[in-house]
């Protein structure tokens, strides 16, 4: 029997990849749907990116990275907000891993849908 925090921790990790795929990230109408309204960001560089620049930033790639998510955690704040934490790295031509990175993304649920309000990723040593 799967528990809540088990069904929240997938449904949420699912939507978090689905960012990831290349099929999405170039898809500006569903990253409108996963994203929040008010969603901002703190990239790896430390730079506060608005929902309009990571959109137009993530529909434009031709071709997105390699992303490989591991260690995913989630805790529930409320009823409608959750804080999913996982690790990342990018996959080289080579098959290396690079720009390693833990992550943090609150997401939000508005009318029994789960949208993304915030997203930090913070350089980390590789794993």
């Amino acid at each position: 029997m799967t528990t809540p925090s088990a069904a929240l921790l997938e449904h949420l990790r699912a939507l978090e990849v689905e960012l990831h795929h290349p099929g999405v990230r170039c898809s500006r109408e569903r990253l409108l749907q996963l994203l929040h309204p008010g969603f901002h960001e703190v990239g790896r560089s430390g730079r506060r990116y608005t929902r309009e620049v990571v959109v137009d930033f993530l529909a434009a790639q031709a071709v997105p990275p390699d992303v490989v998510p591991s260690d995913f955690l989630v805790t529930l704040l409320a009823a409608d907000c959750a804080l999913l934490s996982y690790r990342s790295a990018h996959r080289q031509s080579d098959g290396s891993l690079a720009n390693h990175t833990e992550r943090s993304s609150l997401w939000r649920r508005i009318d029994d849908e789960w949208r993304l309000f915030y997203h930090q990723g913070t350089p980390c040593e590789p794993w």
